[in-house]
């Protein structure tokens, strides 16, 4: 029995979608060239969501590298799985989605030094969660703090794709694949495949949207002094009210900035001249908790 010609017959009926597993790629093209970067995918499986207390028990890299102007990436240099034991056992509730057991991470620790050497020269770390993995990196393993980070979550404009959910296991499921979903080191590998596949609606690479966003800043308009009364005007702009600091916040973009702090002007100023604090989000802290470099603008 051909498994294969059986799944070529079904994918030719309009009834019927075939995934096949995800046998990880070593090389993704064979020209060479001379301006290649280095690029790191990760992953990280935790013992809960709470970035400030839960503990890294997994940690996934993928090594590879790719042409800084395209994208393109060209093969994979090596890949990285450490496991450690947390403080306290791991609860039950999140066995459950990772799979990884108390038993499993019994002993274990995560070798500092091995992961320094293994990211030494890389320019770009890339994860699809890098708001929860960077925290939690940088609380474990301080070198994180020192390289610039992209997300394939928040950088590529996967709806206006066409893919309906930024989740990788269902984006993975688009491209006719599956695999062996929360465990680092898999998607890891995973990730990697789907930034190197043709996104339905423009053609580009996912990667090649991630450097876009690594060559302009993004930036963080604090609404400093505005007026209680304008809350809902500045709701309606797309601003967030920030618990720790009490000022209202709106994360924007390079093109978008100067015609942001106008609309500013109105809707959280009555239309009156205001100091307001822009603080620039590079690749070195944009999805960490450490803030960027602030600098005060006249509206």
């Amino acid at each position: 029995m051909n498994l294969e010609n059986i799944a070529i017959q079904l994918e030719a009926h309009p009834d019927y979608k075939v995934l096949r597993r995800l046998v990880p790629r070593k090389q993704f093209f064979d020209i060479s060239i001379s301006n290649l970067k280095r690029g790191v995918i990760i992953d990280t499986e935790t013992t809960g969501i709470d970035t400030a207390k839960d503990e890294i028990i997994e940690i996934g890299m993928i090594l590879f590298d790719y042409d800084p102007v395209t994208g393109q990436a060209y093969h994979v240099i090596d890949t990285c799985g450490e496991l450690e034991q947390p403080s306290k056992p791991i609860p039950p509730e999140t066995t459950l989605v990772h799979g990884i057991t108390d038993d499993m991470v019994q002993g274990k620790r995560i070798d500092d030094d091995k992961v320094a050497k293994f990211i030494s020269g890389v320019t770009l770390v890339v994860a699809h969660n890098s708001s929860f993995d960077r925290a939690m990196l940088e609380r474990r393993l301080p070198i994180f703090k020192t390289l610039s980070w992209g997300c394939s979550f928040k950088e590529i404009p996967w709806r206006n794709e066409g893919i309906g959910s930024q989740k990788l296991d269902y984006i993975l499921s688009q491209f006719g694949f599956f695999h062996e979903a929360h465990r680092a080191e898999a998607d890891c590998l995973a990730l990697l495949e789907v930034l190197q596949r043709p996104l339905p609606g423009s053609g580009r690479l996912g990667l090649s949207w991630i450097l876009d966003a690594q060559r302009q800043p993004a930036y963080r308009v604090w609404a400093t002094g505005s007026p209680f009364d304008n809350k809902d005007q500045l709701k309606a702009l797309g601003y967030r009210f920030d618990g720790a600091t009490k000022v209202w916040s709106l994360l924007t973009t390079h093109d978008r900035l100067e015609q942001d702090l106008v609309a500013l002007k109105q809707a959280g100023y009555n239309g009156k001249a205001a100091r307001v604090q822009v603080e620039t989000l590079d690749g070195f802290v944009r999805y960490s908790v450490r803030p960027g470099e602030k600098v005060q603008r006249v509206l």
